[in-house]
């Protein structure tokens, strides 16, 4: 995953023969969604669609580990059960709160398109995400998103599907968030496209493999006092050295474009 022209660990500033044409740098951010572009986790906000708001409490018990998507695809069958359609969802996504500081950080991008490319990788589903992006006028600067996929049947039924398989014994049966950051890195290196650093923005344990998969030149922003959080932390003291990616905490998602900012100054 390394960005930097091979040999001498510079940035990458210059393409083509010579000199003549310098280009911006070009960095990549990744984000998550739950209960980081949104103050929740969007799988539980969805109940609000049904009449009762509530789960039976053996649905609620069916849930086993590394399976939250076959999980979430029977309590979507429960909410369509119940009268729950695409107006009723649509509004539940739409009214999420975003996290706070996460306009601010959203500004910040929308200012400078050129030097960010802006991805999103999520275990929900594609048709809560689009939906918030778009109430929050933000969907436009989202190069990609990357997420289990979703939509309505014959019966008005909003259905779930896993995203992909893969042979990853940390993440969840149905999506390794370090295979779709590894396989998009070479894709974009295909088409001659490279980035100088990756930024990674985040709270949850399927946040934290990704980012081991990051450089030394990476920056992590985990939001502060989460999974992914604690977990860079734990390796940190057991393996010294082994998260190789600088660490960022951040409570408001203005510290991270604060942070972008200075490095931007800086002109890194």
């Amino acid at each position: 995953m390394r960005r930097c022209c091979q040999g001498v660990g510079l940035p990458c500033l210059f393409k083509g023969v010579g000199m003549a044409t310098p280009r911006p740098p070009r960095y990549l951010l990744v984000f998550d969604f739950d209960e980081t572009i949104v103050v929740e986790n969007s799988d539980d906000s969805v109940v609000r669609a049904a009449p009762g708001r509530a789960l039976p409490e053996p649905l609620r018990q069916s849930q086993r580990q590394g399976s939250y998507n076959e999980y979430m695809q029977r309590v979507l069958a429960f909410l369509g059960d119940q009268g729950a359609r695409a107006g009723d969802f649509r509004a539940v996504y739409e009214n999420i709160p975003l996290t706070p500081g996460m306009p601010e950080l959203f500004q910040f991008l929308s200012k400078n398109r050129e030097l960010f490319e802006v991805i999103l990788i999520s275990d929900a589903n594609v048709f809560g995400i689009e939906a918030k992006l778009r109430a929050a006028g933000v969907h436009s600067l989202f190069r990609k998103i990357f997420s289990n996929p979703s939509g309505f049947d014959k019966r008005g039924y909003l259905t779930l599907g896993p995203y992909h398989s893969h042979k990853c014994l940390d993440c969840p049966d149905n999506m390794c968030k370090r295979k779709i950051l590894t396989e998009y890195l070479a894709e974009r290196a295909r088409e001659e496209v490279e980035f100088e650093r990756v930024f990674y923005v985040g709270d949850g344990a399927n946040d934290f493999c990704p980012s081991v998969a990051l450089t030394s030149a990476d920056v992590v922003f985990p939001r502060k006092g989460f999974p992914m959080h604690r977990m860079s932390q734990e390796m940190e003291k057991k393996q010294p050295g082994a998260f190789q990616a600088t660490v960022v905490p951040w409570e408001s998602a203005a510290e991270v474009a604060r942070y972008l900012q200075e490095l931007l100054k800086k002109k890194c």
